[in-house]
This record gives C-alpha cells, sequence and structure tokens, in this order.
C-alpha cells in the first residue's frame, strides 16, 4: 500500500467524542458514498474559502438586497422529509445541520456582515409539499441550504423565482441531496451529494457515473469476487439508481449471482430465499444497495443457515449509523462500508468535522454532516462575492454566479474534492472502515485523515435505467 496524504482543514484537540450517525436510509443512492498502485491522496482546497471573515463590515451602510436580506439578516430555508407517517423524523438531521450552522456562524461573527436565520419546511415525502416548500423559500427566503427532499419533481418554483428587482433569478438551492433528477439538472441546484447523471437527461441509454473505488479496492483483497446486490425496491427511482451501480461493478470484476430487490417492509423471513441463494453459488461477495437493516438481516440469516462463503459483505455509508452495531451485534462483525469524507470518529484531523461533532454531538447524522456542508458550500459563494463587490452585493444572482464557480469543493477539506454541478461533480475520494471488535474501524487508506482519490475511482457506463429495471425482480 502507497502513503497517503493528510486532507486539510487543520488539526484540533479530540473531543473525546463519539458521534454516530442516526439514520435509517431509504435510498441507496441517497446514502452513498484502485487500484494498488493508485496514489492514496488527500483533497484540495483552503479553509480560508469559507471560514474567512471579511474585512468589508467596519462602517459599512449595510443595505436589504434581495429576498431574504436585511441590513441585520440573511435568511435560508431548509426543506426536509420529516413528518411522513411512513418514515416519521426521517431526514431531521438536515433540520439539525442547518440550524447548528447557522448558531455556529453566528458565534463566528456571522455572514456578509449579518447574522444567519433559518427556516425549516417539512416536505413529508410529498412531492406536493416539496413544492409549496420552494414556493415558500421563493417568497421569505435568500437560498435553500441543506435541503433533503425525495420527491421534488416539479421544481419550477425555484427555476422561476424572481428576485427583489422582479427578475426570475432563480433561487439558489444548495441541497445536502437531491433525489430527484428534476432537482439534480436544476440550473439553479448546486448538489453536496454525488450527481450520477449527465444532465439534461436523456431518454434510454444514457452515460451514467458511479463510485467503483471500493470495488477495486476490494478486489485487489480477494479477486474473483462474486455475489448478490440487495437493490433497494421500495420506488421506481431507487430501482433505476441501482442498475448503473451494478453495471460499473460488473465492469470492474464482480460477477452477480443474483440482484434481488429488497423492501424497508422485509421482515426476517424475507431474507431466506436470497441467503439460499449465496449457499447455492457459494457467493463471495454482497453488496447491499439498501438500508442498514437490510445488511443487518441477510447477515444474521447468514449465520443462522451456517454460510461461509462470504469474503466481502459490503455497504455504502447507509450502514455507518448508530442502530447498526448494537442492533447486528457479532453478526455484522467484519462489514465493510465506504464513505466520502472524514469519519466522526476522526473529528480531530479536520476542523469542520470536529465542528459538526461538537455542534450535534449524539445528534450527528450523515444527513446532518451533508446539511453542515452545504453550509459551508453557501458561506464560501457568499464570502465570495463580499470580497468582490461589498457586503451590499449579496444578490440571489451574484450568489449563483459565485456557485457555478466553484469547481474544487472540499467542505474546508472533509470530504472529497467535487464540483457542485455538472462535470466533476461526484468525487473522486473515498475511504473504507470495517466493523472490528464492535467499532466503526478505518482500513484503507491506513493513514488517519486521508482519502484515496484516484481519478479510476469513477466510472462511467452506459444504461437504460428504465429498461434495466424493468428486468430486476
Amino acid at each position: 500500500m502507497v502513503g497517503s496524504r493528510r486532507l486539510q482543514g487543520g488539526p484540533v484537540k479530540r473531543s473525546g467524542v463519539m458521534a454516530a450517525l442516526l439514520v435509517a436510509c431509504l435510498v441507496a443512492g441517497a446514502c452513498s458514498r484502485s487500484s494498488s498502485k493508485s496514489s492514496s491522496t488527500s483533497t484540495t482546497g483552503s479553509s480560508s474559502a469559507t471560514t474567512a471573515a471579511p474585512n468589508s463590515c467596519t462602517g459599512a451602510q449595510l443595505q436589504a438586497t434581495d429576498v431574504g436580506v436585511t441590513p441585520t439578516d440573511i435568511t435560508i430555508e431548509v426543506m426536509a422529509d420529516v413528518g411522513s407517517p411512513l418514515a416519521p423524523g426521517l431526514f431531521q438531521g438536515n433540520l439539525d445541520g442547518v440550524n447548528a450552522f447557522a448558531a455556529y456562524v453566528n458565534a463566528h461573527g456571522g455572514i456578509a456582515c449579518r447574522q444567519l436565520k433559518v427556516r425549516t419546511w417539512d416536505s413529508k415525502l410529498d412531492p406536493s409539499e416539496s413544492k409549496n416548500g420552494l414556493i415558500d423559500a421563493c417568497s421569505n427566503a435568500f437560498a435553500m441550504v441543506g435541503s433533503n427532499a425525495l420527491f421534488n419533481p416539479d421544481v419550477s418554483p425555484m427555476t422561476n423565482c424572481v428576485d427583489k428587482t422582479g427578475a426570475a433569478t432563480g433561487l439558489p438551492d444548495i441541497a445536502a441531496l437531491a433525489n430527484d433528477l428534476n432537482e439534480q439538472c436544476a440550473p439553479t441546484a448546486f448538489i453536496i451529494q454525488a450527481v450520477s447523471a449527465k444532465c439534461p437527461v436523456q431518454s434510454g441509454v444514457a452515460p451514467w457515473s458511479a463510485i467503483v473505488g471500493p470495488t477495486k479496492w476490494y478486489l485487489q483483497q480477494d479477486p474473483g469476487l462474486h455475489g448478490i446486490y440487495m437493490v433497494p425496491g421500495d420506488l421506481p427511482t431507487t430501482v433505476q439508481s441501482a442498475t448503473y451501480q451494478i453495471a460499473a461493478q460488473q465492469q470492474v470484476g464482480i460477477t452477480w449471482d443474483g440482484t434481488p430487490k429488497v423492501s424497508g417492509a422485509d421482515a426476517q423471513p424475507a431474507y431466506t430465499p436470497r441467503v439460499q441463494t449465496i449457499k447455492a453459488k457459494g457467493s463471495t461477495y454482497v453488496y447491499d444497495g439498501s438500508n442498514d437493516v437490510a445488511m443487518i438481516r441477510i447477515r444474521k440469516e447468514a449465520a443462522a443457515q451456517g454460510v461461509s462463503t462470504v469474503k466481502v459483505w459490503s455497504c455504502s455509508l447507509a450502514c455507518y449509523t448508530n442502530a447498526f452495531i448494537p442492533q447486528g451485534g457479532s453478526d455484522v462483525e467484519g462489514t465493510y462500508l465506504w464513505m466520502q469524507f472524514l469519519p466522526f470518529e476522526e473529528a480531530s484531523y479536520n476542523a469542520q468535522d470536529q465542528a459538526y461533532v461538537n455542534a450535534l454531538g449524539s445528534k450527528a447524522t450523515s444527513w446532518g454532516a451533508q446539511a453542515w456542508q452545504a453550509g459551508l458550500a453557501f458561506q464560501q459563494a457568499v464570502n465570495a462575492v463580499v470580497a468582490k463587490s461589498g457586503p451590499n452585493g449579496v444578490t440571489r444572482a451574484a450568489v449563483l454566479t459565485a456557485l457555478k464557480g466553484i469547481t474544487n469543493f472540499t467542505a474546508d477539506g472533509w470530504m472529497g474534492t467535487k464540483s457542485l454541478q455538472g462535470a466533476g461533480s461526484i468525487s473522486q475520494c473515498f475511504l473504507v472502515m470495517q466493523v472490528k471488535n464492535g467499532k466503526f474501524t478505518r482500513v484503507y487508506p491506513t493513514q488517519p485523515g486521508t482519502m484515496d482519490c484516484n481519478a479510476g475511482n469513477v466510472l462511467t457506463v452506459n444504461v437504460d435505467p428504465v429498461a434495466e429495471a424493468a428486468k430486476l425482480k
């Protein structure tokens, strides 16, 4: 294994807090996250880009420059699926993360010589509520920051939103995650989580990008892996999102013994036939494209049936939750998971990771971390506007221009380098954790505070997700 370089962001004193994720993943793509001859490298970026306070506040006669901007405040809005009876509290972490970020910013001097205020909107896993949230934000907030609404098909209230002058400038949307392609490809949307599609999305066979760095690493440890991919089967969009992940892993060397669809409603007995497939095929690889519960249940069933052939049980960020190890117990020992930002266990290696963990403590979640990262992107764009035009230059149009110019975002070194829009919107960086002795433990790269950022970690495949999804059972 080659050496690695540490991510930037500056070391800070350890807090001693083991902040775990409190996530119930609804979709696999929502959670996601080389060759031994490739280098393990860090992200790039300067912490001053987001955290430096502009020296332009002294004596400034502040004005109300746009919707949501007064002489004293800048109001942002975060929208998340929280109140649905299908998944109560699902993305509460996004609301918590943005509120905590605002408090942190205000405690460190504010933004654009003003205080940051937060509105919240519960989209309730309901496309109508998502649209209503966009309407509310257009009228009452300067921008949307840190949102996570799975059903957001009509983004016209955002893209056609008028500014203070009446011009249809659009509403900036720095989303933690966007599941709907209409939001992912919207001209005013900038996404922290990966965007796999090449926008605008074409029907039929089209290029889709996927992270394959972790798969390549598994194959280095155990060549010739073959097994099953558990497809998140509750929604057409999640099934489709699995198709290019399946194709990409196959292209780098995985052979599929089966690709069963799983549901969040599946009880333990539903995993019996899936494990029987593993036994019949002598599978050596199981990839969980669903949630932490799916991995817990298949591992428990595998233990009950005496399965011993599987060498790699792999999950995405979906299994990095505070429930996974306590509920899975000894059955989930050895499970791998990969992620694209430094884990909470390594908060001392990055100032923003540490600030988030300190602010949220036991309420820290992956959703909340990405919401905080969205806040950093918003702050970086606003600071760029202030540096160029002063605190009264903060308008939606100016911030949208600044966001488009951010092509190497790292959240002050907390996450892998990526663009927020267009080419490069999937980071090439990843790290691998493994459950060892009842704890999440880094296994690759071995040096804390680093990631593997090789260009070959991202692969583009050409598939028709709709047609391929129809083949999955």
